[in-house]
């Protein structure tokens, strides 16, 4: 039978200059609002996994049926099936200035969804990957320009909460198309945050045809020419999670934070693929992200430290075995970074790990794993995701070698902040300076000078970034230290404080069974 799941989503429709912005926003199906004249449902997805769409000017909800046309045939579906509503926005505007959250201005159109009936493996739609409004997360937003808008395309950094955990991020920007021999990205910040960006270029990588590029866990760049897909997935029950982790889609596996029958927290999921003959090294590539959820509640561990937050903090910036810890604690965890196992005649050996990303930057990343134990012509992957931590959406492998790919890195040709600052000079290079967004609404735009094409090959562009952020945390009040230690000395202890957390959220929403 259906449970009731929750996901907690703000849908926030932006204000850019001059152009049309067209928003597809995910809507749980217990929450969908009054709809203006601009909006429409353009699809459904069922908790069976069925991805049904409307032609324009899409359907209506009366009478505890879904009800429009798609391809001029009638199309109905009873409100109990619905998981997930997709509802399109379009708007023109001409301001300037990018509204970003509920209560900024009264042109900020803002959409609280909180949530959704879904099937015992909840999951949730991906957002719209030709043009689309982020709804919640963190770290700084990165819009391309398609032609005609700007739209979302990656979430850099997440997780680099500290200047001492400042890291590196190459993200593929698949919508950004040159304009007058430029490309053009916006920056945002439109989180309770404040955003330092030490680095922004992009990478222009022309590959052979036939081939796609992308990148490791470490930002590497690697060709894929054979990819493969999943023979068989299944989690600790038996139960087919094939239909949800075969391909990039609608489709991901994202069961909320809620502990099974027997108290436990943690999945078991078995990935069959196949593999040749003397296969040594394989490219396993994983579209996994962390959840929206998951991404909440780094903030909310972090203001359990009460008044002790500013030592946190300090510790680490100032402290590489604190920064060891951390890594050593996700890892034990497995909320922020998931170890994969491979099956091999010694049993189940951990052959690397996987890290989250930002909730809404859901791209491809290749692991390189060492297969060269592993015998048969089966290669069995076994992955545990924590409950509430993870949005997997699809994975998939390749033994192929790497084929040579020409780099250009490009810098920024110029970089405008909101109030129109030359503010170029703090992401040129990796040094001291850092372009500050402390503030909700914070922006800049940024510009590229585009290299010509070279024939006889396919072209991919990609953002390579550096920066951290810091989340805006009171740090008052009386450090929680008996949840801290729990956390932090006990497996599970901060699974198990997510799920509390999340069953507090569903008795205020008015959300609990």
């Amino acid at each position: 039978m259906p449970r009731r799941a929750a996901a907690v989503v703000l849908a926030i429709l932006l204000s850019l200059s001059g152009c049309k912005v067209r928003t597809v926003q995910q809507v749980p199906a217990a929450s969908l609002p009054p709809l203006s004249s601009t909006q429409m449902i353009v699809r459904v997805t069922t908790i069976k996994g069925e991805d049904v769409q409307f032609d324009p000017p899409g359907a209506t909800v009366k009478d505890g049926t879904v009800s429009g046309v798609f391809k001029k045939g009638p199309v109905n579906v009873p409100l109990a099936d619905v998981q997930r509503y997709w509802v399109q926005t379009t708007q023109v505007s001409t301001a300037r200035t990018v509204g970003l959250v509920a209560g900024l201005t009264a042109a900020v159109v803002v959409v609280a969804v909180v949530a959704a009936e879904a099937s015992k493996k909840s999951t949730t739609a991906p957002t719209s990957t030709t043009s689309t409004t982020p709804t919640a997360g963190s770290c700084p937003y990165i819009y391309s320009w398609d032609g005609e808008r700007y739209v979302f395309e990656a979430e850099p950094y997440g997780g680099a909460i500290a200047r001492g955990l400042e890291k590196d991020d190459v993200s593929e920007l698949g919508q950004l198309k040159e304009e007058d021999g430029r490309y053009k990205l916006r920056m945002t910040n439109e989180v309770d945050e404040t955003q330092m960006t030490n680095l922004t270029e992009l990478w222009v990588v022309d590959h052979p045809i036939g081939t796609r590029v992308v990148p490791d866990v470490d930002g590497k760049l690697h060709t894929v020419s054979a990819p493969q897909n999943l023979v068989s997935a299944r989690d600790a029950e038996g139960d087919d999670l094939l239909p949800w982790l075969h391909s990039t889609d609608h489709l991901i596996w994202e069961p909320p934070p809620v502990a099974d029958a027997a108290g436990n927290v943690q999945g078991d999921i078995i990935m069959t693929f196949p593999k040749p003959a003397g296969a040594t090294q394989v490219k396993l590539i994983a579209n996994a992200t962390t959840s929206l959820w998951g991404s909440m509640m780094i903030k909310k561990i972090v203001a359990l430290r009460g008044r002790d937050v500013g030592m946190f903090y300090f510790a680490l910036n100032h402290s590489g075995s604190v920064r060891r810890q951390l890594t050593a604690w996700e890892e034990r965890e497995e909320l922020y970074r998931l170890k994969v196992y491979v099956e091999e005649p010694t049993g189940w050996e951990v052959r690397g790990v996987l890290p989250g990303t930002g909730a809404f930057n859901s791209m491809d990343r290749i692991l390189p794993l060492d297969v060269s134990h592993v015998e048969g012509d089966q290669l069995r992957i076994r992955i545990h995701p924590t409950a509430g931590f993870w949005a997997l959406n699809s994975f998939a492998v390749d033994y192929t070698p790497d084929r040579p790919v020409r780099v250009e890195k490009l810098k920024p040709a110029t970089a405008q902040d909101l109030q129109g600052r030359d503010v170029l000079p703090e992401l040129a290079a990796v040094d001291g300076r850092y372009l500050a967004m402390p503030n909700i609404g914070d922006s800049a735009d940024i510009t590229f000078a585009a290299p010509s094409a070279n024939a006889g090959t396919e072209r991919a562009v990609f953002l390579h970034t550096r920066g951290y952020y810091k989340l805006h945390v009171e740090g008052t009040g009386e450090p929680d230290k008996a949840t801290l230690k729990a956390i932090d000395k006990v497996p599970g202890g901060a699974a198990r404080f997510a799920v509390s957390q999340y069953s507090q959220w569903q008795l205020a929403s008015g959300q609990a069974q």
